[in-house]
């Protein structure tokens, strides 16, 4: 059993620490904070920005969510990501975007949330101070929502697709919901889970 144990150790102590290599992305008039669990590995990045991985479908949601168009949010020949276009849009909607860990290890070199190990959490009041009109926080898969329910107060009921729960986070009322996962491996047809972001951004007040 000590020998396991000393093995387990040694094999922890061998996988990097990653700290998250974004700032978080806090429009001033933020309504919505989105949260995510951690960045893919930078090998797959399009751009410097949130869900840069070209095979996530975030960015093909949103497009269809707001322009009717998958690709209205890549560069011409549908290859990379507009980044200046998202940020661009995304501060005029007052839509916040960071992840709910900050410090991780990657016991797969992969983005497959059952294989991250939350180090740190983010720093969430922190975070809602810098955003002081923000009312709603999304997560988009289960490692977020449960890594974000820890930051919360003891007996906050965990969202559930379709299903917003409420809390109370330094004084500040809190609407939380769960969306579909942007991963691809989360089986649900792209434009099915536009459809469930278009009903959310709806009920927000955030698409007319």
């Amino acid at each position: 059993m000590l020998d396991n144990t000393i093995t387990l150790w040694v094999f922890m102590a061998e996988i990097i620490v990653e700290t998250h290599p974004l700032a978080p992305f806090l429009p001033a008039s933020a309504r919505l904070l989105m949260l995510g669990s951690f960045p893919p590995p930078t090998a797959r990045w399009k751009m410097n920005f949130y869900y840069p991985n070209l095979q996530n479908d975030m960015w093909r949601i949103f497009g269809l969510v707001f322009f009717q168009d998958k690709h209205y949010f890549f560069t011409e020949n549908n290859k990379a990501f507009n980044e200046p276009l998202i940020r661009a849009f995304l501060s005029e909607r007052g839509i916040a975007i960071n992840d709910t860990a900050y410090q991780i290890r990657r016991l797969q070199n992969n983005a497959a949330d059952k294989f991250l190990e939350v180090v740190t959490p983010v720093d969430l009041p922190a975070l809602l101070a810098q955003i002081p009109d923000c009312q709603h926080i999304m997560t988009t898969g289960d490692k977020a929502t449960s890594t974000l329910l820890q930051l919360l107060p003891a007996g906050t009921a965990a969202p559930t697709i379709g299903h917003s729960s409420d809390t109370t986070l330094a004084g500040r009322h809190l609407t939380l919901s769960r969306l579909p996962s942007s991963s691809r491996a989360y089986p649900l047809a792209l434009e099915r889970k536009a459809a469930i972001y278009r009903d959310y951004f709806y009920t927000i007040g955030l698409l007319n």
